[in-house]
This record gives structure tokens, C-alpha cells and sequence, in this order.
């Protein structure tokens, strides 16, 4: 909005917006559908607004929202640990995300936004008086190079475009632009979660996993001896059904400074599959992976949501599930804020996200995977043996803001772990310095 003699509205002819959020993922598009259902003025700036989503997202059921369609979902199998001697552990329902049933859903609810192509980066995002001043580049453009950005139609405001760029003027700005932030730059090498994975047909994986089962983890050695190159980072099979099918069989590394490569993952997948007998085509659709599991907690401006905030998971890198939860709260909360005070809107959500018992719960969660980081390669598939000794094990891995689930969970893996273990959570719990 523009007003008279202050200089601080949009030019004229500019419609501002009430609520920009950054990120066209499940996030951004869930919390922007959200904001418009409360008659927020709100924008959706994604790269890529028409591009098919290829990740595979899978969740714990009872952290979805009660709402979710089943066509959603692709397929609820149960999920079991395979531990390093070969035991099984039963880790209870699971579910796999239907990825195009998802976006159907989610797009199905953007009629009230304004959808933009571009993007954001750090130094894009700018004050301007009392609102946000945001410069959209077009997808694969670095600085002000690139093609034309364009604005979509739908919803109330209207971008200015200045050469190759879109600007929009916000009250409040969202940051949904994933793990690692576009707008938080990572400041030195972050701990990542690394994969590759091929998609088979069932019958072909019946090696691996069984009809109506997920392999969460098998941490049995993907071969008889490592390759020459190989680190001594243990890695583990990760196996899910699409309900089609079809199954991803992903070699994974749960975290790692830096994260293991992607060559090495993929030699140590052909190596397992070779082993176990399984048949991969040539031309298998192909999952990479990438991504940090120990972004610090954003700032209050802009407001961070999903995976930007962070609400990756460092044991499971699982965030769709309860970024689509809390995205209806944070709406609310930002609704009874704006567009009059954008600052009590931030600090609104903040205060949601980040409660003082998801903090704790962020902080615990913090310490687990510094725990793993630090311990030697050898002990880290014991780690994991006690980890899913127990039901405990569970606790740790749901419930953001379940503080007593957390510690139970934690003390669980404690008491089945082996005396060397021990001493070094014990060590690592001496040295632990929380990480925001």
C-alpha cells in the first residue's frame, strides 16, 4: 500500500502484497494457499512453477495432517530396521507421499495467490520503510543476468518488472526455499545427507523388501570387502515402495562433514544390489540427493518455514509432513497481524514455530547428531543397533515439540548401547555445545 508523503509504499501502479512467500515446494505452496484462505494478499515466487517435483517425500502418519487426501499418499507400508548383524527391528507404519497426488492437492488450493517465476537470493530481499522490497530473478540467473521473469494472474497484487527481473513489495516475507536457505548462505561445510538411488519394479527388488514393507535402514555392509577409494563412512540401504509398482533402493549416508559423495554412493549401490541379486536396467530412473541436516535456526525477518527454518529432521531428513501440519497455524497467526503490523506477524510465528519445547527438542535432536558425527566409523552401525533395540527409538524420530518422547527415546539408545558407545555420547554430551 502506498501512503501519501512517506515514501515508503510500492511506486504507483504497484499493488503490494500482504504476504510474499519464497519457494514453490510443499512448503511455500501449502503456507501460501494457507494465507490466502484468510483473505491475506499473498504471493507464491517459485523458479519454476510448472516443473514436475522428483523428490520422493516420506513421512511418519501420525505427524500428516488429518486432512490429507488419500491421493496423497502412495503407499503405507510397514518399515522395519535391518541392523548390522542382520536382525530385524519392526519400526511400525510408515508412509510414502504420492508426489504428483501432493502437488495436485496443494495446487488445487493456490486460486488466491499470485503466482511469480523467479527466484531470490541473499541481497534480494530488502527493507523498503515499513515492507519488503523483493528483486525476482529468473530461474538459473546469477545476479542480473538471465531471461525474462514473468507474474502470474491469479490473486491481488501485481509485480513491476525492471528488465530481466520482477520486483513485488510485501509487508511479510516467507523464506520456503528449502535446506540449504537461497537466502542464508551456509557459512563453511555443513553435515549432509547424501543418496543415490535407482527405481526398480517389485519383483525385482523381492530381494530387498517384501510387498507391503519398507527397509527404513539395513546397515549391513554394501559388500563383502570396500572398493579401493571407499572411505570408511558406513552407509545403509534405504528401500520404499511407490505404490505403483515400482521401489527406490537408495544408498544413503545419514550424515557426514562433508556430505560422502555421490560416486562413491552409487559404486556402493551397484556393489550391494550386485550382491543381493538384483537386477538394475540401464536406464533405471536415477534419485540423487543432497541436503544439510544442521542448518541453525533463521532469524525473526523474513519469517523461515519448511526446510528454511529448519524443520529437517537430522536423523531422518523427513520436514514435508510438518511443514503441511503447521502451515494452516502459521497462516492463522499471520492473519491476525497483517497487513497493520507486519512485525508482530513475524515475531507471531516465531513464537508458533519455535516454542520453547520445540526448541529443547531442536537442541536434543542437535546433540544426537553430534553424537553420530563424532563417533569413529566403526562404532556408528552399533550406535544405530541400540538405537532400534528399543520403541523408544520412535520417539526421537516425531513429535518437534515432545520433550519427555525425546529424552525417553535418548535415554533408550543409552542403556542398550555397548560400553564404548557409551563412553562416547557420554563425551560427546560433556563437549556438546548447543546449535541454534
Amino acid at each position: 500500500m502506498q501512503r501519501a508523503g512517506t515514501g515508503t509504499g510500492p511506486p504507483p501502479g504497484t499493488a503490494a502484497l500482504d504476504v510474499l512467500v519464497l519457494g514453490g515446494g510443499p512448503a511455500g505452496r501449502a503456507l501460501a494457499a494457507a494465507c490466502a484462505g484468510h483473505g491475506l494478499r499473498t504471493g507464491l515466487a517459485d523458479p519454476a512453477p510448472q516443473r514436475p517435483w522428483r523428490a520422493t517425500y516420506c513421512a511418519w502418519p501420525e505427524e500428516l495432517p488429518a486432512d490429507l487426501p488419500g491421493s496423497a499418499v502412495a503407499a503405507r507400508p510397514r518399515a522395519r530396521a535391518v541392523l548390522p548383524g542382520g536382525a530385524d527391528r519392526d519400526l511400525g507404519a510408515y508412509a510414502v507421499l504420492d508426489t504428483a497426488g501432493l502437488r495436485r492437492h496443494l495446487d488445487s488450493r493456490l486460486g488466491g495467490v499470485t503466482v511469480i517465476a523467479g527466484r531470490a537470493d541473499a541481497g534480494d530481499v530488502r527493507r523498503h520503510g515499513d515492507r519488503y522490497r523483493v528483486t525476482l530473478r529468473p530461474a538459473g540467473a546469477a545476479g542480473a543476468a538471465g531471461g525474462r521473469a514473468t507474474a502470474g494472474t491469479a490473486g491481488a497484487g501485481r509485480a513491476a518488472r525492471h528488465g530481466d527481473t520482477t520486483v513485488v513489495f510485501a509487508a511479510l516475507v516467507v523464506d520456503a526455499t528449502g535446506a540449504p536457505s537461497r537466502l542464508r548462505p551456509a557459512a563453511g561445510p555443513a553435515a549432509e545427507q547424501t543418496a543415490y538411488g535407482v527405481v526398480v519394479t517389485e519383483e525385482a527388488a523381492r530381494p530387498v523388501v517384501a510387498p507391503g514393507e519398507a527397509v527404513f535402514m539395513d546397515w549391513r555392509s554394501p559388500a563383502a570387502e570396500p572398493a579401493p577409494g571407499w572411505s570408511d563412512w558406513p552407509t545403509f540401504l534405504y528401500a520404499v515402495p511407490y505404490g505403483d509398482g515400482t521401489v527406490l533402493l537408495e544408498e544413503t549416508s545419514l550424515a557426514r562433514r562433508p556430505g560422502l559423495p555421490l560416486a562413491e554412493l552409487q559404486d556402493r549401490l551397484v556393489a550391494r544390489l550386485a550382491g543381493l541379486g538384483v537386477p538394475v536396467p540401464d536406464d533405471a530412473p536415477v534419485e540423487r540427493v543432497r541436503f544439510p541436516v544442521d542448518s541453525p535456526r533463521a532469524a525473526a525477518h523474513p519469517v523461515a518455514f519448511g526446510a528454511a527454518t529448519p524443520l529437517v529432521h537430522p536423523a531422518t531428513g523427513f520436514s514435508v509432513a510438518p511443514a503441511l501440519q503447521l502451515a494452516p497455524a502459521v497462516a492463522a497467526v499471520l492473519a491476525r497481524h497483517l497487513p497493520a503490523d507486519p512485525g508482530a506477524a513475524a515475531s507471531a510465528a516465531r513464537a508458533l514455530l519455535w516454542s520453547p519445547s520445540a526448541r529443547t527438542v531442536h537442541r536434543l535432536r542437535r546433540h544426537g547428531l553430534q553424537t553420530v558425527l563424532d563417533l569413529p566409523a566403526r562404532l556408528v552401525p552399533g550406535f544405530f543397533d541400540a538405537f532400534f533395540a528399543g520403541r523408544s527409538g520412535r520417539a526421537f524420530l516425531t513429535g518437534r515439540d515432545d520433550v519427555p518422547g525425546t529424552l525417553a527415546g535418548m535415554a533408550g539408545v543409552f542403556r542398550a548401547a555397548p560400553a564404548p558407545i557409551k563412553r562416547r555420547m557420554l563425551r560427546s554430551a560433556v563437549r556438546f555445545h548447543p546449535i541454534r
